[in-house]
Order: structure tokens, then sequence, then C-alpha cells
């Protein structure tokens, strides 16, 4: 941060990935790379004043974080994940004030504990609260299940009552009899609002992609065989009746994954997935703007990633009246997330 005369400049250096930070070579390389960003710092006659890290204490990037915070004597913020995402996209867009933000990933701690990802915030700076999200799904087996579609394909069937057909449908699945004993027990199936097990959900539930080799890779097949299909026979109508919203503002897309759960056409089913999914988060979003009277949304989180779902509500949001913002310099996934908690830390400290 430097000061001018007549007014405060603020750069951002967001650093290169360095890869998962379950991996012992990933932690490393952060060190690494915050250690030389530090160095660079150091030589302008800077130093850090906060250090910003995510709200989960298991995280190697959060112990790190209180460990540096512990060899400058400065304050150590966390930042909620989700909050992150959408401070990101206010930082890139250099927007303060109100803002409704739609965070859309596979993962993160919750402020309640809980495992959230699909989040409809009110977000103001440094503060936010959660309006709306999605219908939580079990994960049947904990973080196993974000690994193995026909898991959450499973989670879905027991939650529309039809928890008895998942033995016989994934037969050809190691322990899909387990799968669907635990289900119907709630045993060892934490819930999350992640919008990233819904694609999952779908994939599965499609037969596409039921076991994944890396991150992802039922999403990205859900969204190629959507591709195929549009570009053939352009998008399908949405289910008119594919969501619910209640009144607290949860939005519940089991009547989708109902109608997936028969459809024999993957390109097809693949389609009216995405296409019903822009439909009812438009329709989320909007009541939450007449309900507030925020007429601001900025979207962040990895299912952006997604070319259709973000050229879908690119389309689609702005003929409500809203200012929707995108992220447009960094990627939407976690790669944008520390530019976010040095957003919302810089507001904290000024107050």
């Amino acid at each position: 941060m430097r000061r001018g005369a007549t007014e405060r400049i603020r750069q951002a250096w967001v650093s290169h990935t360095v890869g998962d930070l379950f991996q012992a070579e990933a932690c490393l390389a952060h060190e690494a790379t915050v250690r030389e960003l530090l160095a660079a710092l150091a030589t302008t006659g800077g130093r850090p004043v906060a250090i910003a890290h995510d709200l989960h204490p298991d995280l190697h990037s959060t112990r790190f974080a209180l460990q540096l915070a512990g060899e400058f004597g400065v304050e150590a913020i966390g930042v909620q994940h989700h909050h992150a995402h959408i401070a990101a996209v206010a930082a890139e867009h250099g927007i303060r004030g109100p803002m409704l933000g739609l965070a859309l990933d596979g993962v993160g701690l919750g402020t309640d504990g809980r495992a959230w990802g699909g989040e409809l915030l009110s977000v103001d700076g440094a503060t936010f609260s959660r309006i709306g999200h999605l219908r939580p799904l079990a994960l049947p087996g904990g973080d196993r299940a974000a690994r193995d579609p026909w898991r959450m394909a499973a989670a879905a069937l027991s939650d529309l009552g039809r928890g008895g057909e998942i033995a016989a449908r994934f037969a050809d699945q190691p322990g899909a009899g387990t799968v669907a004993a635990m289900l119907e027990k709630a045993v060892n199936c934490p819930r999350t609002s992640s919008m990233g097990r819904v694609f999952d959900a779908a994939a599965g539930l499609l037969g596409i992609c039921p076991k994944m080799e890396f991150e992802a890779q039922a999403a990205i097949a859900l969204e190629q065989h959507a591709t195929a299909y549009i570009e053939t026979h352009g998008w399908p109508a949405p289910l008119d009746d594919g969501w619910r919203i209640d009144a607290n503002g949860e939005l519940d897309l089991l009547p989708l994954l109902d109608a997936l759960s028969s459809e024999p056409d993957a390109a097809y089913g693949a389609a009216l997935f995405h296409a019903t999914l822009v439909v009812a988060l438009l329709h989320w979003v909007a009541r939450a703007a007449e309900a507030s009277g925020i007429a601001r949304l900025a979207c962040g989180g990895g299912c952006l990633s997604n070319k259709l779902l973000r050229a879908g509500l690119s389309e689609k949001i702005p003929p409500t009246g809203l200012t929707l913002l995108m992220p447009r310099t960094l990627l939407p996934g976690d790669a944008a997330i520390s530019l976010g908690q040095a957003w919302v830390a810089i507001q904290l400290l000024e107050k």
C-alpha cells in the first residue's frame, strides 16, 4: 500500500497458483511464494499491517497465516470463504457498498461450521449476511462423496424418498448397498449446500462420470454433454417446476434432479440441467433484490468457470435491472480468494 499526496493508491499482488494445499509440495511452494512477496514488499519499505486468511482452522494456509501474524506482531483476520469470493469481484471492479453476492463453488466452511457452496449473500464491504442457500444434500461417506458423483446421485434419490432404488441402480459400484443404508440411517452423511455437489448429482443421475479421476471432472463432462446438445439443437426450454424457493430463501433443485433421474438422453438432460439452473438462479436473485432493494449482483466461485452457466447468467440477469459484476481479470475460483480476503481486511482496518 502506498500513499500519494492527495489519495491512497492500492495495488494487489496475486501470486501464481501453487496447487492443492493438501499436498506437501504445494504447501512448501505456498510458503516460499509468500516469503518472496514479503521480501518484495520489504524492498519498498513496506511491511504487513495484518494477515488475512480463511475461517477454516485446519487449512495449511490458515495455519501459516497465523504463524506469519505472530512473526510480524500483527492482527490475523479470518474471512469466510464465500464472502471472500464476492469481495474478490468487488475488488476487481473497485466497488464498495451494498451488493448481493451469488457464490457457487465446491465447498467452503460456513460461519455455522457447516459446508457451504451455494450461497446468496448480502455483502457490504467487511460484513455480510447469508440470505439464502441451496437445499443441502447429504455427503455419504463425507469427502469421499466429492470424488464419486454416483454417491451424490444416491443422496438425491434418498431425499426424493427413492432410497430403495440406490442399490440396484448403482449395482456396478462397490458399496452401493452400504451407501443406501448410510443415507437411510443418516450415518456419516454430513450435509452441504454446495453447488458443485449438485452438478455431481446431476452427472451421476445421467450416468455421466460416476467416479472422478480429477477435480471437477463430472461438472466438466456435464458441461461438455450440454454444449454438444445446444450446438446442435439450441437451448432446451427450462423445466417449469424444476425448483422451489421457500420463505427462508432456500433454493431447492430436487425437482430438477428428479426429472434427470429418468432422462434417457444424457446430452439433453445435461442441457436441461443448465437451462433450468440458470432460470432458477435468476428467480432466486431477483426475489432477493426485490426484498432487499439492492440492485447490484456480484457472482463468484469455481462453478462460474462453466461457460454455459456464466453465459446464461450474463444474458438473463441484466434485463432484470440488476447490475451484474463478474470476475474479469482473475479466475472465479479459489485463485481469487486471497484478493477477496485482503479487500475485506482493508475495510475492517479502516473502520
